[in-house]
């Protein structure tokens, strides 16, 4: 790793930069602030930024002046298209050598890599480092990230990470993403399951409650039943996470590969699930939070 980041990371000196201040990002945000660190906004919407503002917060009205402002940026936004109009394409443009990049966002294996080689040419490093926990996990600082690119780097990171979960150095550049989109795939299987669990134990005249305390300690327990049973009995739908990203990361799920000529993964359940999120969205519910899939399994049973 480059001498200009031997120093170690120190919250009176390090300047972090955040783009991305949603459900998740927000949260993420507020801890490295509470922790001292200086931190700079950039925010299509400005009115969004007015909480972590009230934290102390400083926001700034372009790209340009948040790289100026910052020795690690970090983004959190919503789609791979928006990482390559933001980083890729505006971003990498006006970062200094020596910055640091670090995505959070769920986004394309490929696109990461790109970013990687284009931040190396500004004599910049960049991590993918997308996240799983949903908008609990933000708020405690219980995320799991998934690190690709310079393993260097990441260890260098580490203790921006640690206020925001536990990161796991997964390999190259890209690899984070890999691992994410790996993740969804599990956990859409368990949103599925538990759902299906749900409306079946309902059906059958078994109280939902009960059902969840019966079977979480065995087999059938998840850290997904423990994050989402209790509001999907409740009918909770705020989101964590919006059930159109999982169309998106289940997408590149069942998809990745393609453009390298590589072989695509036979993937039925992960098909399976992207079609039956699919069916939120199309329902206009894809602003709705994941677990909200089992909307979806009760309306095939007729609720």
């Amino acid at each position: 790793m480059s001498t200009c980041h031997r120093t170690p990371i120190d919250e009176k000196k390090t300047r972090i930069g955040w783009i991305g201040i949603g459900v998740m990002g927000e949260a993420m945000a507020s801890r490295i602030l509470s922790c001292g660190f200086s931190v700079s906004v950039y925010a299509r919407t400005p009115s969004k930024a007015l909480h972590l503002q009230d934290q102390g917060a400083h926001l700034v009205t372009s790209l340009q002046s948040l790289a100026d402002r910052s020795d690690v940026i970090f983004t959190m936004i919503g789609h791979p298209s928006d990482v390559r109009q933001i980083v890729l394409e505006n971003l990498v443009l006006f970062v200094k050598p020596g910055t640091v990049l670090v995505d959070h966002t769920s986004s394309h294996p490929l696109l990461a890599k790109e970013i990687h080689t284009a931040s190396a040419e500004k004599g910049c490093f960049s991590v993918d480092a997308p996240v799983s926990g949903g908008d609990i996990g933000a708020k405690e600082g219980k995320l799991a990230i998934f690190a690709g690119g310079d393993e260097g780097v990441v260890n260098w990171l580490n203790p921006l990470f640690e206020l925001m979960g536990k990161v796991t150095y997964v390999g190259s550049a890209g690899k984070g993403q890999i691992c994410k989109i790996a993740n969804q795939i599990t956990v859409g299987a368990n949103l599925l399951g538990l759902s299906e669990g749900l409306v079946f134990a309902e059906k059958a005249g078994l109280h939902k409650g009960k059902f969840v305390e019966a079977v979480r300690g065995g087999a059938a327990g998840s850290m997904v039943m423990e994050l989402f049973g209790g509001r999907m009995i409740e009918r909770d739908f705020k989101p964590g996470g919006f059930a159109e990203y999982m169309v998106k990361d289940m997408g590149m799920g069942v998809n990745v590969g393609e453009e390298e000529n590589d072989e695509v993964v036979v993937l039925p359940g992960a098909a399976l699930g992207k079609q039956l999120f699919s069916g939120m969205v199309a329902n206009g519910n894809g602003k709705m939070g994941t677990q909200g899939l089992i909307t979806i399994i009760a309306k095939l049973n007729g609720k």
